[in-house]
């Protein structure tokens, strides 16, 4: 089969997702090693078999519901290319608000010690390292399958920038920061939503922290206390309905200037508050 024909049945065969075509050009790219405007400059080209069999199964298992981002293993994030494997979280747009807030934080030039706490693919980490270069970076994370994939993208986009520990949240740090950010899991265990979409094949630890939603916000709120410069932000992502909730949990600590930012949907998403 050629290029077109190939095209034809990937849609036909995601005739049920609203961006079948779109999909099944980036699958077919991902085979080839190809953009999309090459596949519409060639599409009388013939095909390997093996490639075109490469093809069907990526079609495949998309029909079944599988990220696209776990397919091709990239997910763009603050215009970085990410590699994401099922290992990680696929990094969403709404995050992007939780580095906004980091760099109207920072002032340009600072040279602050920062640490992203359960970095996952190091989304965070990278997006600051390459906007704030002079800061000293430091990523976290407990799974040690997410922080080979962290290190991977590490060695690509910001070599010898990061500074990576393996463990729970801040249990591996040592010192005092000036700024600390979390994208923690805040979904309860008996949400639907784990159930549907993406979700489905994401790493539930990344997702949820169980029955109790805001469990991993609390832990990292409590003991931020004991890492943070007086003066010091810790700023973290949490659901659409969590910012009475997180705002309360900063305000019982002592965090002053404690407020909530919403994302592009005027959805309250991260939530802020300085150590006094």
């Amino acid at each position: 089969m050629n290029v077109k024909e190939l095209l034809s049945e990937g849609r036909a065969r995601l005739v049920n997702h609203s961006a079948g075509l779109l999909e099944a050009e980036i699958l077919l790219g991902e085979v080839l090693g190809v953009n999309r405007a090459w596949l519409y400059a060639n599409p009388e080209q013939s095909l390997d078999p093996k490639q075109g069999a490469r093809f069907l199964e990526l079609v495949g298992r998309r029909k079944e519901g599988e990220p696209i981002a776990y397919l091709t293993q990239c997910r763009e994030f603050w215009s970085l290319p990410l590699k994401v494997t099922p290992d990680v979280l696929i990094p969403r747009p709404e995050t992007e608000l939780l580095v906004e807030t980091a760099l109207a934080f920072i002032p340009e030039q600072a040279d602050w010690r920062i640490a992203d706490l359960g970095t996952g693919s190091g989304a965070i980490a990278f997006a600051l390292a390459v906007e704030r270069p002079r800061c000293e970076i430091h990523a976290t994370e407990y799974s040690k399958a997410a922080l080979a994939v962290a290190r991977d993208n590490g060695r690509v986009i910001a070599p010898g920038r990061i500074q990576f520990h393996q463990g729970s949240w801040l249990a591996p740090l040592d010192g005092k920061f000036r700024l600390l950010l979390s994208n923690p899991p805040y979904v309860a265990l008996n949400d639907p939503h784990l159930q549907q979409g993406d979700c489905r094949f994401e790493p539930g630890d990344a997702l949820t922290p169980g029955r109790d939603a805001l469990a991993a916000i609390r832990h990292i709120a409590s003991e931020s206390v004991h890492y943070l410069d007086h003066g010091g932000m810790l700023a973290f992502e949490h659901g659409y309905d969590q910012g009475n909730a997180a705002r309360q949990i900063l305000n019982e600590l002592g965090y002053e200037a404690v407020e909530t930012c919403k994302d592009m949907e005027h959805r309250e998403r991260v939530t802020s508050g300085i150590l006094s």
